[in-house]
C-alpha cells in the first residue's frame, strides 16, 4: 500500500464510528471471526482498545492484520483502523488512489 493510498483511507476512517471493542479477554476467535465478515461488508473498520486489556494497542492490530489477512491502516494509542478490498468487485465501495 501506498503513502498516497493510506493518506485517502486515514481520511476516510476519520468519520467513521469504532465497531468493535477489544477488552480484558483480549483478542478471542469469536472477535477474529467478527472482524473478518465485518471486513468484507464493510472494507474499512475501526477498532476500540478498552484499557482493562493488557494487550498493546499495536500488537493487537498487527495480529488481527495477520489473522484477517487485511492491511493497518493506522493505529493511535488503544484505536486501529484496518482496511481489506472485497474479495468480489460488486461488493467494492472505496477504490484507492493509483
Amino acid at each position: 500500500m501506498t503513502s498516497k493510498q493510506r493518506s485517502y483511507l486515514k481520511g476516510l476512517a476519520m468519520n467513521i464510528d469504532p465497531i468493535f471493542q477489544i477488552g480484558k479477554s483480549g483478542l478471542t476467535p469469536e472477535i477474529t471471526n467478527a472482524v473478518i465478515e465485518a471486513l468484507e461488508a464493510r472494507e474499512i473498520i475501526k477498532i476500540t482498545v478498552l484499557k482493562n486489556c493488557m494487550d498493546d494497542g499495536s500488537n493487537i492490530a498487527q495480529v488481527l492484520s495477520e489473522r484477517t489477512h487485511s492491511e493497518i491502516v493506522q493505529v493511535i494509542g488503544r484505536r486501529m483502523v484496518l482496511y481489506k478490498q472485497a474479495k468480489e468487485e460488486a461488493k467494492r465501495k472505496i477504490s484507492l488512489p493509483k
